[in-house]
């Protein structure tokens, strides 16, 4: 088995930075102010980008830099000058997750490595092979995966495979997530996340009306697979990552130290680890395919209290940074060369040289034990020691003091700390961010519906809707007459053998009749070949860049994200169809964790329940199967409606999606959309009126 993992740390500030790199990580990641999924992390500017660049490769640490949130139109310059500054400062590697920022990456810095954000939901083999084809280098898997899920995707990747190893678990598959933006106004696709899934969302039966919730049932502790860590390694990982940019420097350096000594096969401070961070200790619920009831839990004051402490032991991690630059020193010259020259160099090709200040004397006795014994002091310094060559002139080296030595190592030790940390850019091509055409505003848009089920639909609507949208495992019950107007929804994710019973689905489907099929995940573009191809919900486009570059994939239509405004909507005319949702109570969290599990198992449950919020308000819950291959969605109790203002949706085609209404519900919401009526009971317009 290689050691050769990557230990890959958060750096949220420079003060963690300096602790995961003090404390032995092999890479960190961090945000450039701005474009990053942890906005309210200190994150860096260009100026201090290029000084952690500096201050991590002089010590043999990579760096990647993290431009993973949804972009809007008017934001594609200001990303476009990030990735340039990205290049400037010489930071080795971009996570991405908008396409938008894949391309400018691949435009402007092409030696730069790109890495697909866990944000994509990449969880599949077709899922890294498609990032590999749109010139991805590493593929960072969503958190929700088994190990035997992991060892497959490993086996099938082109490119290498990044995992969570420890830190918070988000609640929701990561992307697919949007509670925050729809309940409080701020994005966790945007790096605002507010964290509302830690807040009361109880499933316990016997609540009465309006009786605000109070256990918090959205609420995952946080894993730990630093036990399983050879065996990731083992299972053909590459780089194990710590979650964490808004934590402390302390809890870097102890994960970092953890996983460190796994890597190495050495024991741990177990205790360490769970003392500086935990929500009532840990689950490793999805690793090891036992995602129940167990692996819930709240960050309590006991925790708080370990976690005080815990700091000054954790502390002492990075108080001196490890030693672990090997350094070859060679002694030339000697008492007929009337001096002595000092060569330090280092394993990638530095090297510089020093020479004595005095003469060396003759020497009494063999000068050097006591030489090695002055090089060997590399003490508060990155570099470890790996040997002495000596070419020693005419008459042997002689004698020098202790103190010069000293004096030389020093020197010689500076300036190659000072060589490794000259930035080396990456090579910046031309690129103009192209002028989009704005999609016209004022006309009625299309309407279109998406149904949970075929019997759902009001057959008197049919002839009006201008598609019809199903998910494929409804598509033996959709009518053959209405199959020519009606498109087959891919699940936004396919844990477990789903993938593979969904592509074998898909050719017994080919001559079915259907008009096509929604895509949901970059994954799907790789087994949906000979059937025309529209993108859903999963696909996060909130650009034109982005819109377009799918639509070059071979997607004929688009559906927007709906957190994006109208204003920002207006600007993505990809040159196919757009749509966005004009009514539906909105995914607000797709799982692989059942919240209902705190309070029953899947032998007692009838597909689904509620979550009472701690306003009294009863958030439904679906199930797609039980155990871990099925997939939770927790959907907001308001429904979006925007009937009354069709005319005011810059997009080709207004998408009802219709989840848990009976037919007779979805019948008089169609005919108030069809009418252009306002909504009878409470609605929201969602965040189309906002400034994003």
């Amino acid at each position: 088995m290689s050691n050769t993992l990557e230990i890959l740390a958060p750096a949220g500030n420079r003060e963690m930075l300096g602790a995961a790199v003090f404390s032995g990580a092999d890479a960190v990641y961090l945000g450039l102010t701005g474009y990053n999924a942890r906005r309210t992390a200190g994150n860096f500017t260009p100026d201090e980008l290029k000084e952690a660049v500096s201050f991590c490769h002089a010590r043999g640490v990579k760096v990647h830099v993290t431009l993973n949130t949804l972009v809007y139109d008017r934001e594609l310059p200001g990303l476009a000058d990030a990735v340039r500054a990205v290049a400037e400062a010489g930071a080795d590697a971009v996570i991405s997750d908008d396409l938008a920022t894949a391309q400018l990456v691949k435009t402007i810095a092409p030696t730069l490595h790109l890495h697909g954000s866990t944000q994509m939901s990449i969880h599949t083999p077709e899922g890294a092979r498609e990032l590999a084809a749109l010139g991805y280098d590493r593929v960072i898997l969503a958190r929700e995966l088994s190990l035997e899920e992991i060892r497959a995707v490993c086996a099938a990747s082109p490119i290498e495979v990044e995992v969570f190893v420890h830190g918070a678990l988000c609640m929701s598959v990561s992307g697919q997530c949007m509670m925050s933006a729809f309940l409080g106004g701020r994005s966790g696709n945007r790096g605002a996340c507010a964290g509302p899934c830690r807040l009361p969302f109880d499933a316990s039966a016997g609540l009465r009306p309006g009786q605000p919730g109070k256990a918090c049932h959205l609420s995952l502790k946080d894993m730990d697979y630093i036990p399983h860590i050879r065996e990731l390694m083992d299972a053909g990982v590459v780089s194990a990552k710590i979650e964490g940019r808004l934590r402390t420097p302390e809890y870097a350096a102890a994960a970092v130290a953890a996983c460190r000594a796994v890597r190495e096969g050495q024991p741990y401070d177990e205790k360490l680890v769970r003392d500086i961070f935990s929500r009532s200790g840990f689950t490793d619920g999805y690793l090891t395919n036992r995602n129940d009831g167990k692996m819930f839990g709240v960050r309590t004051e006991a925790d708080a209290a370990a976690t005080r402490a815990a700091t000054p032991k954790a502390r002492e991690l990075f108080r001196r940074e490890l030693q672990r630059v090997p350094v070859q020193y060679t002694v030339s010259g000697g008492v007929e060369d009337g001096g002595i020259k000092l060569t330090a160099a280092d394993d990638a090709g530095n090297k510089v040289n020093v020479y004595s200040m005095d003469e060396p004397q003759p020497a009494q006795k063999d000068p050097l034990p006591g030489i090695e014994r002055a090089l060997n002091k590399t003490g508060g310094t990155p570099f470890a020691a790996a040997g002495v060559t000596v070419e020693a002139g005419e008459g042997g080296l002689g004698f020098l003091p202790g103190s010069a030595w000293n004096e030389m190592r020093r020197e010689a030790l500076d300036k190659l700390l000072e060589k490794r940390s000259t930035v080396q850019p990456h090579a910046i091509q031309p690129f103009t961010v192209p002028e989009y055409p704005a999609h016209s505003v004022g006309h009625i848009p299309a309407l279109a519906a998406r149904f949970a089920n075929a019997a759902q639909c009001p057959a008197d609507y049919v002839e009006k809707l201008q598609w019809l949208v199903f998910p494929i495992a409804e598509a033996d019950a959709v009518p053959a007459d209405w199959r020519s107007k009606s498109l087959l929804e891919l699940p936004r994710v396919t844990f477990g053998k789903l993938e593979e019973k969904t592509t074998a689905r898909l050719a017994a489907l080919q001559n079915a009749g259907f008009a096509g099929v929604v895509v949901n995940n970059p994954a799907q573009l790789r087994y949906t070949g000979g059937w025309t191809l529209y993108g859903g919900l999963g696909l996060n486009i909130t650009n034109p860049m982005s819109a377009a570059r799918y639509t070059s994939l071979g997607l004929h239509g688009l559906l927007l994200q709906p957190e994006t405004a109208l204003t920002a909507m207006q600007g993505v005319a990809p040159g196919v169809p757009t749509a966005t949702l004009c009514y539906g109570h909105l995914p607000l969290m797709l799982t692989r964790a059942c919240p209902l599990r705190n309070v029953r198992d899947c032998a007692s449950c009838h597909g689904g329940g509620t979550l009472r919020d701690r306003k009294g308000r009863d958030f439904t819950v679906t199930c797609s199967a039980p155990g871990g291959a099925g997939i939770r969605t927790v959907y907001n109790p308001v429904p979006l409606y925007m009937g009354d203002r069709l005319r005011e949706m810059p997009v080709d085609t207004a998408l009802a999606a219709f989840t848990t209404e009976t037919p007779q519900r979805t019948a008089q919401i169609l005919a108030a959309l069809f009418a252009a009526q306002p909504f009878d009971s409470e609605f929201t317009r969602g965040l189309y009126y906002t400034n994003n």
